[in-house]
């Protein structure tokens, strides 16, 4: 298990889903811009860095089948399966690292909410890249959220690298385009406040 692993497995062992900073009750912005994409119910969407969000129990509320989440921390992924009971059986559930993902199949969403913004080193965010390109279906949609330029410095003890549209494209390459750009602050469970950046991609190649 690499260092990274163990810090989020240790995590998600030492707190419950609802004492993490990035916590959310309701998923509002990502679901508002899936909605908007108008997907069918057979669309493939991964959630990478999934945690223990419920961003799943809406998708699967919305209809949705066919559903992939990644964590590093099995134990963040054993939080949501507890919670889905029976639903569980409709999740494809990977403990492992995004940079690392093979899927064996290609997907219309990629979702990530606080992921990059861990990468701070150019070969993590290359492997990144390079996993969003290997599953993204050309014409498919990719939802990245981060810490938006001014925003937090660092989080759960980690350094953090912020964005903003500019650098995200930079990174992503001319085989995507900006379709939106929102900004979220987000209220952790104490009652603080996180600039966030969203940012909703088309794969054109």
């Amino acid at each position: 298990m690499t260092s990274r692993e163990q810090h989020w497995q240790h995590v998600y062992e030492t707190k419950t889903p609802n004492a993490v900073s990035w916590y959310q009750v309701d998923p509002a912005l990502s679901l508002g811009l899936i909605d908007g994409l108008h997907l069918p119910e057979d669309a493939a969407i991964v959630d990478v860095g999934a945690g223990a969000s419920v961003l799943a129990d809406r998708l699967l509320d919305r209809g949705f089948s066919d559903l992939t989440l990644v964590d590093l921390a099995a134990s963040a992924l054993a939080h949501t399966r507890d919670r889905l009971g029976a639903r569980a059986a409709a999740v494809e559930f990977i403990p492992g690292d995004v940079t690392r993902l093979s899927l064996g199949h290609k997907v219309d969403l990629w979702h990530d909410r606080a992921v990059l913004h861990f990468l701070t080193s150019a070969d993590d965010r290359a492997r990144y890249r390079g996993a969003l390109d290997a599953h993204l279906k050309p014409g498919g949609h990719a939802i990245i959220a981060t810490f938006a330029v001014g925003g937090p410095e660092k989080c759960s003890g980690l350094p953090v690298r912020q964005y903003d549209a500019a650098r995200l494209m930079d990174l992503l390459g001319d085989g995507y385009e900006l379709v939106n750009e929102c900004f979220e602050e987000h209220t952790t469970p104490w009652g603080s406040t996180q600039a966030f950046a969203c940012f909703l991609v088309r794969k054109v190649a």
